[in-house]
């Protein structure tokens, strides 16, 4: 499963959005957001995942986060989306718990065709420094719909709005690793009986 790698690039009014991704990477990320809790987030998705994530984004962060997480959000979809192709002889399905101290975080992921999205985690607080807990969540939707996959998060437990997200992040990178991954036994095959994905 040789060059699976994607540049994406998405420009708005809005946000001007580059990425460039290998999903056979050293886990390494570079990230130049405006967003410096997105920035962490993400890095924990590219060292969890073992994918090399590099992120440009320029948004109207003077209004507020929101336009430049959602759009990154679609963006990394896009790109993944992208480097998978045809799917063929990957494991479709990943899943991972991740606990960070009292945090403790779910996710599922299949990369069925079909976006869809099961966010459920409660914040004791809404915002985590500057950062907005609401943005989490459109982060999310944009990948699915944009990776077209099924994921399902879920927060377990937990007491500190940082170790829940870091929980969740974590935990998405590590299901993102497994659903991507080769399956030897899978070899040219889409992981359906549909066929297709």
């Amino acid at each position: 499963m040789a060059g699976r790698t994607a540049q994406v690039e998405r420009n708005t009014l809005e946000t001007q959005i580059q990425i460039s991704l290998d999903l056979d990477g050293a886990g390494t990320g570079e990230f130049k957001t405006g967003v410096p809790f997105l920035e962490h987030m993400l890095d924990q998705v590219a060292r969890h995942g073992m994918v090399d994530i590099k992120i440009t984004a320029n948004g109207d962060t003077h209004i507020d986060d929101h336009h430049t997480v959602e759009d990154i959000g679609i963006t990394l979809g896009q790109a993944v989306a992208q480097a998978l192709g045809d799917k063929k002889g990957i494991r479709r399905y990943g899943h991972a718990y991740v606990p960070l101290d009292e945090a403790l975080s779910r996710v599922v992921i299949d990369f069925s065709g079909r976006p869809g999205l099961e966010y459920h985690a409660d914040y004791p607080r809404p915002r985590i420094g500057q950062f907005d807990v609401d943005l989490i969540h459109e982060f999310f939707q944009g990948f699915v719909n944009h990776a077209k996959a099924t994921v399902h998060i879920d927060c377990l437990r937990g007491k500190n709005a940082h170790h829940i997200a870091e929980t969740i992040f974590k935990a998405f990178g590590r299901a993102l690793r497994m659903a991507m991954e080769a399956d030897p036994r899978m070899t040219g095959v889409t992981p359906s009986t549909k066929g297709s994905l």
